[in-house]
């Protein structure tokens, strides 16, 4: 066992309150202050001069043992939340020993098979101090389940829980395609989700609806901000066909966007998704209370700017995004490292990703002045017609039924392959023109120092798993894994029957299986 960590850090507020001249800064400027519907300039009064955002840097690789190790390297250094990245077998419901799973191992993040392997991950990290996001999603119940038996075990009350489970499996069918079951069978486990938490673990965010990976796959910032949304609704829609009053589940909805390198542009693009979601729940949904209406969201820079050509030019892509999200109104960053177009980022290249967050909030100033930016007649404009683009596309998915029926239909799915495509042919023209890779070119590669995932990793995962299944109680295996079935087949909700198989040792691939054996899986008819 490690040593116990101690006190986390927590989000401290600005100090930076005068410039270098020492003129004094006003907590805000103009009329309209945020805090004040439809919270176009931010959800708090004073923003970042209360509380900072969160900086939590995504972080996992190789075994639970090394992200551990991780963590506790970033917490030293000042991050103030953790943000756990998986490998794609976990993202896809299969156990680190399985066949489809050779070679990927601990590849894009951690190897999470077991209750043992998530007590590692958070060994003497205490749950109830650390806020902790998860980005995982047709697994998310299952992971879940697993961080709160690893809270019980250290005997930590749900209800002092802190952070988010990204549990977004629409995104999964629109755009990054790591999903299981079929959309309504899945939408059910998100809904399950989502019910099962209020109340229970209040504070904590049952999902993140996130633009992220719709923006990665090549949308517009517009189809961003639109299909983001939208996706939002349907998870109220089904919430709401569940029995669940709005305001019951509403201000625990959270959502995550891309930060990607126009500056201007995607400032406004958090101002008007505040303003959308504020008349949505209002207007659409009827609800009461001020916290359903106010848009929470983390932000990550943009993975898909990041080039290898020139990989130090990333550093100064990343704090151009950084700096947008926070002058946007972020809650909560992570600040992509300089060497993500080779491999999972180095100690050194995260720590500097880390620096870049903290240099923007103690030295920049950007911090001191809730939505600096608001009044200026471009980042103003640019909102509202944000704002009516994607409105455009809310009506006319509402037409279509919903979204799962326009993701049946491939409908965001082909409107984010022409984006890319035209993306991708203005880069080609010379019409847009990236540092590096079309413009002010050099020969020659940079040598960077990468992080190399030992492949003796997936060996010291499976044999840890072996022996797990040795010596845990099988029939009691069985007898949970037999109730979770039951449950699948009939309408109960099934996280209580998720929790019982993880309690007794079952692994992701095992309860996952099951949720296949009934639900079965699904494959996507290409729109190209």
């Amino acid at each position: 066992m490690s040593e116990p960590l101690g006190t986390v850090a927590a989000p401290v507020s600005v100090t930076t309150t005068a410039t270098l001249s020492g003129i004094a800064l006003e907590p805000v400027y103009g009329p309209n202050p945020p805090g004040e519907f439809p919270y176009t300039r931010g959800i708090h009064p004073t923003m970042y001069r209360g509380r900072l955002w969160t900086m939590r840097q995504f972080s996992g690789f190789a075994t639970a043992q090394d992200t551990n190790r991780r963590y506790r390297y970033l917490l030293d250094r000042g991050q103030t939340g953790l943000s756990v990245a998986f490998d794609l077998p976990t993202l896809m419901g299969y156990d680190s020993d399985h066949p489809n799973s050779l070679g990927e191992v601990g590849k894009c993040g951690v190897a999470i098979s077991s209750l043992e392997d998530m007590e590692t991950l958070f060994d003497g990290i205490p749950l109830g101090d650390v806020s902790v996001s998860m980005t995982i999603n047709s697994p998310a119940p299952v992971i879940w389940a697993m961080y709160l038996a690893v809270a019980e075990k250290q005997g930590v009350a749900w209800d002092r829980l802190n952070g988010t489970l990204q549990n977004d499996i629409l995104k999964e069918y629109i755009a990054q395609k790591e999903y299981i079951y079929p959309p309504r069978p899945s939408m059910r486990l998100v809904t399950d989700v989502i019910e099962y938490s209020t109340g229970r673990v209040p504070k904590f965010n049952p999902i993140s609806i996130s633009g992220y990976h719709i923006r990665e796959a090549g949308s517009t910032a517009v189809q961003e901000l639109a299909f983001t949304l939208r996706d939002g609704m349907e998870y109220v829609d089904w919430a709401l066909e569940r029995g669940l009053p709005v305001d019951s589940f509403a201000p625990r909805l959270s959502f995550f966007f891309n930060a990607h390198s126009d500056f201007f542009e995607e400032i406004a693009k958090y101002r008007a998704a505040r303003r959308i979601w504020a008349h949505a729940m209002r207007e659409r949904y009827g609800a009461k209370d001020e916290r359903s209406l106010k848009l929470r969201f983390h932000t990550q820079t943009a993975g898909c700017s990041l080039t290898w050509q020139q990989p130090y030019n990333n550093v100064v892509r990343t704090a151009i995004q950084a700096l947008a999200a926070v002058m946007g109104g972020t809650q909560s960053l992570h600040t992509n490292s300089l060497d993500e177009a080779y491999a999972l980022p180095s100690e050194n290249a995260v720590k500097l990703a880390l620096r870049t967050q903290q240099i923007i909030a103690h030295e920049s100033g950007a911090a001191a002045v809730a939505d600096p930016l608001g009044g200026s007649y471009l980042v103003e404009e640019l909102t509202d017609r944000l704002e009516a683009a994607a409105n455009d596309y809310i009506r006319r998915i509402d037409a279509m039924g919903g979204m799962i029926p326009a993701i049946e239909r491939s409908y965001p799915q082909g409107e984010i392959a022409e984006a890319s495509y035209q993306q991708q042919k203005a880069i080609e023209r010379n019409e847009r023109l990236v540092v590096g890779v079309n413009a002010f070119e050099e020969p020659g590669a940079e040598q960077i120092d990468l992080l190399q995932i030992d492949e003796a990793a997936q060996f010291r995962q499976c044999e840890r798993l072996a022996r797990l299944r040795a010596r845990r109680d099988a029939d009691r295996v069985q007898r949970a894994l037999d109730g979770l079935r039951d449950a699948a087949r009939g309408k109960a909700n099934t996280m209580p029957f998720i929790l019982d198989a993880v309690r007794a040792y079952a692994t992701v691939g095992e309860i996952c299986d099951a949720f296949r054996d009934v639900l079965g899986t699904y494959e996507e008819n290409s729109v190209l």
